[in-house]
């Protein structure tokens, strides 16, 4: 298929690479153009434009937050205007559920079709092709998808015809992710501040209690004190808390756990915090408690 992708971040590189390994005829573009380099010589093409991106059948963006993807759909030159009728736009971004139905609405205007598939995975998962896919839409749309969903993911879950639908479940999710982060950081600010060695006791709790990855990857981060580079940056973190607090304020559900949460990222952010991974608050309860950053 012919395709663009914009946004080449650490995600976005990892998941243009395996479309153009899977045999799609990527064009590719970036606001910081050598980004693009690498992936040209795996066989892309640089696109000049967020327009010359969109001259395929389909078009993914994995941008950072609501104004990136508003610019680039939004722009004179941007993907609602220069899409061709019946093409597709696939966002992979963690935007915000009010966002989604905005995109869903204008390209429904201009004949174009729209998929929400937001992604869980770390970079590396992308580069691995072993994301988990949320993808919502109209079920041409979702299906028209299908193959280049299949080429940056390991599984797609379809739970909705309306597009908004995926990105309420990513921020519930990106919620889950923070609360596990926040819980493992408290846990072992008490245990080792008690005496007890960090990697014993990750050890102890992913054997037994808490055998799901995230447990793994993130009690990890936090027991070496290893948040640099960020594979998520806390800044992110941030925003998608805000944005699930924005949706829950909307549904009139409270979430008093992730006020906590949104608190904490503020701190580490006030902390000049900024360039960490979003697991940095989970160090947040052992400073407190008067322990030396393990970072």
């Amino acid at each position: 298929m012919r395709i663009g992708f914009i946004g080449l971040g650490r995600m976005g590189s990892g998941m243009a690479s395996n479309l153009i390994q899977a045999g799609h005829q990527v064009a590719v573009y970036n606001r910081s153009p050598e980004k693009a380099a690498p992936l040209v010589a795996l066989g892309a093409t640089a696109a000049q434009s967020v327009a010359e991106a969109c001259r395929g059948e389909a078009v993914i963006t994995m941008l950072a937050d609501d104004p990136a993807v508003e610019s680039t759909v939004f722009g004179d030159e941007g993907i609602r205007a220069s899409l061709a009728m019946g093409a597709l736009h696939v966002s992979c971004s963690t935007i915000s559920v009010e966002l989604s139905r905005r995109l869903a609405e204008a390209h429904a205007h201009a004949s174009q079709r729209y998929v929400a598939a937001p992604v869980f995975g770390r970079p590396e998962a992308a580069a691995a092709a072993k994301l988990f896919v949320v993808a919502c839409g109209a079920p041409d749309a979702v299906e028209a998808a299908g193959l280049l969903l299949a080429a940056i993911g390991q599984r797609t879950f379809v739970m909705s015809t309306q597009p908004e639908a995926a990105n309420l479940v990513k921020l519930s999710g990106n919620f889950l992710i923070a609360s596990v982060i926040e819980s493992l950081g408290e846990a072992m600010a008490l245990v080792g501040k008690g005496g007890i060695e960090l990697p014993a006791y990750l050890d102890f709790l992913t054997s037994t209690l808490f055998t799901a990855p995230v447990y793994r990857t993130y009690g990890a981060l936090i027991a070496e004190g290893r948040f640099e580079p960020a594979g998520f940056a806390a800044p992110l973190g941030q925003k998608d808390i805000r944005l699930a607090l924005a949706a829950a304020e909307d549904l009139r559900v409270p979430m008093p756990l992730a006020s906590l949460l949104r608190d904490r990222f503020l701190t580490l952010l006030a902390h000049g915090g900024d360039a960490l991974d979003w697991s940095a608050i989970g160090q947040l309860a052992a400073e407190a408690a008067g322990a030396k950053p393990r970072a």
